[in-house]
């Protein structure tokens, strides 16, 4: 006990487990994942999550849990304001604040879960840091959604929390927001047209994966005229081709590669002080489907 009492006092990040699924909307994952049942389906999230701890190598420090339902509540079918399982949302961001605050961590690796997990975490680190703190956002999608957008959930919002136009009932909740210069939208190829224009009307800067593929030079350029010396990165799986391999919900083609992907990352730690990860979105198809093979098995 002793020992990992040290190692926790010697580490400064936090592991914050996060299975967040209510994020991801009833009529995106019906969709997207017609093959499963759609109670299963909703929840795969959380599997994808279990899947990320288990392949990450041993944390020496502290780790924290997000409490997360299995079952849904009563209003989870009910939509307001585009978002559904308000009610469960809004209470796993408090739980996620508290669990921080538990720690003086200077950095949080988070897994989750959908891409909301992100907003509670970049948040706390732009109260930290604040305007020493840029994001990239790397993802197929932008995540600028409203309450009026055609692409309904939380998850497709979570940048708009982030950077202070997003649900007002969320951004209560929330220690502080992210100038919208200083958050930069990468390998950005998929989104709807409702949505696409607020990245200029709100000065978010972006950069399709044609921009990325040979280098990470523009993205590090625009890093730099932020003045920043600290980044958040947010990584949604589904950044990669899915014509390579399909991480994510959806089956996005003309993304960046697994190599081109994971270099991103590794240039942006080489230039700045990487204080945030996030990694997000990861639907583990196969282990589903082992799930199903050994399911009602005799011994197990």
């Amino acid at each position: 006990m002793v020992h990992a009492r040290t190692a926790l006092a010697q580490s400064d990040t936090l592991r914050l487990v996060w299975p967040q699924w209510q994020g991801a909307g009833e009529s995106s994952v019906r969709s997207l994942l017609p093959d499963l049942p759609y109670g299963e389906a909703r929840r795969v999230y959380a599997l994808g999550t279990q899947v990320l701890t288990a392949v990450l190598p041993e944390h020496p420090g502290p780790t924290e849990i997000v409490p997360v339902s299995d079952e849904p509540a009563g209003e989870e079918v009910l939509i307001t304001d585009g978002m559904e399982s308000r009610a469960q949302i809004l209470a796993g961001i408090r739980e996620a604040r508290a669990a921080i605050a538990r720690h003086d961590a200077a950095r949080i690796l988070t897994l989750g879960g959908d891409c909301a997990v992100s907003v509670v975490p970049f948040t706390e680190l732009a109260a930290r840091y604040g305007q020493d703190l840029a994001v990239v956002w790397i993802d197929s999608h932008p995540d600028i959604g409203t309450a009026h957008s055609q692409y309904p959930g939380y998850h497709a919002m979570a940048v708009s929390q982030i950077i202070g136009v997003g649900d007002p009932e969320v951004m209560e909740e929330l220690a502080a927001f992210v100038s919208p210069t200083r958050v930069a939208l990468a390998g950005l190829h998929s989104w709807t047209e409702d949505d696409y224009p607020n990245i200029a009307k709100w000065g978010l800067h972006a950069f399709s994966p044609a921009d990325l593929r040979d280098s990470t030079t523009p993205l590090l350029t625009w890093l730099r005229t932020t003045g920043c010396g600290r980044v958040a990165i947010h990584l949604d799986v589904d950044t990669v081709d899915a014509d390579e391999v399909r991480l994510g919900l959806g089956y996005d083609r003309g993304g960046l590669s697994t190599a081109q992907t994971n270099r991103l990352v590794k240039d942006l730690g080489r230039v700045a002080d990487v204080v945030g990860l996030t990694i997000a979105e990861y639907v583990p198809r196969q282990v589903v489907a082992l799930t199903h093979l050994l399911e009602g098995l005799p011994l197990l």
